[in-house]
Formats: C-alpha cells, structure tokens, sequence
C-alpha cells in the first residue's frame, strides 16, 4: 500500500503543495483551496511548535472533508511520531534515514525521503522505498532527474526544492512522476498552470 501511494495520487495530479511558514488559518485556507482545484497531496513542515500546529489544523480540514496532508521535513523518529500524532497521512523528508524509514514502515505511513546521487537511490531501494523525492532539483535540474532514471527505471522521482509552476513541466517531460510546489503555490495563475499539469498527464497516461 505505502510503495504506491504517492505514485497513485500523483498519477491524477503530480503535484505536492508544500505549505510553509504559515499560520494554521492559512495553513487551512492555502489547503483546501489545493484540494479544491484537485491536488491530493499538501504537505506541511512540522519543524516547531508552530510547524505543529499549522499541521493539526490541517489534517483536522483534511479529516472533515476526506482529503489528506502529511508531514514534511521529517528528519527523525520523534519527527515521524509528532508528525503521527498530529495527524499526518504520510511522511516526506529532505533525506534518507534508516530509522525514520522503519518506523514509517512499522505504522503502515507512506514515506517520501530525498535523494540526490545514485548512491542514495540503490540503498533506498534496498530498503523497499521505490518512489523517492528528488532534492534540491532546482540546482540539479531536468537533466540530473533524466540521467538518474536511466540506471533506474522503476524508481518514481518526485522533483522537489525550487521547482516551480513555470518549470515544473521541464522535470516531468524529464520523467518526474510528480513536482513539488512550494510558496509559488498561492502566486497569482499557479493553479491554472498546475491544472495544465494534470492534462498533460492524463494525456501521456
């Protein structure tokens, strides 16, 4: 189940809405207007107090209409139970850590760690995790996310770290099977661009 969750979502909308530094009211507001225009998957940094909250606001809205949101910048087990706690359907974290991975497996929680070299690739794949977040993609552009897939080809990239709206279809004319957007989600238009996203999808599928 966890091992194709996020390929499924993304498979109907590959975007991620990062919700950061955000108060839990925006946090609500930005989210749902997300859910509205058809993207699954919103996830908000749980780092502090305040990370915490924004993200039990959120998976309260998430609760309430079936909708769901997960945790980012989940470095450590205490990361994943806080994250757990507050109500996080799925983990996502800027890198690969052999104990958050199994405790995210242990409490059936879809985890979503960055890579950035083949290295990090092969050893994820040892451990099960077969769709991983790309990161930082922006410094390492199309190309990098293109080369990676070759050695790889079951392995789902989600591109994420300064991807935007204007380029996002670059990383998955490039194979990504998804795109994570953060502030440049509430931009004036990102939301129509990322529904063109969807199309060009649903197209190629």
């Amino acid at each position: 189940m966890t091992n194709h969750f996020f390929v499924d979502h993304l498979e109907r909308m590959p975007v991620v809405a990062i919700l950061r530094g955000m108060t839990p009211d925006a946090t609500v507001a930005v989210a749902t207007s997300c859910w509205d225009a058809g993207i699954d998957l919103v996830e908000v940094p749980s780092q502090g107090a305040a990370g915490l909250r924004a993200l039990e606001a959120a998976a309260t809205a998430a609760a309430a209409r079936g909708a769901l949101v997960g945790a980012g910048t989940v470095y450590t087990v205490p990361d994943a139970a806080r994250a757990r706690d507050a109500g996080a359907a799925f983990l996502v974290a800027p890198g690969l850590d052999d104990d958050t991975a199994a405790f995210a497996a242990e409490h059936r929680l879809p985890y979503l760690p960055g890579v950035a070299t083949p290295t990090e690739v092969q050893r994820a794949l040892t451990m099960g995790l077969s769709t991983l977040k790309l990161f930082p993609a922006g410094p390492l552009g199309p190309g990098w996310l293109a080369a990676l897939r070759g050695p790889f080809p079951e392995v789902g990239l989600v591109a994420v770290g300064g991807v935007s709206p204007a380029d996002a279809g670059d990383y998955l004319a490039a194979g990504a099977v998804g795109v994570g957007i953060g502030s440049a989600i509430t931009e004036p238009g990102a939301v129509a661009r990322l529904a063109a996203l969807r199309e060009r999808t649903a197209a190629r599928t």
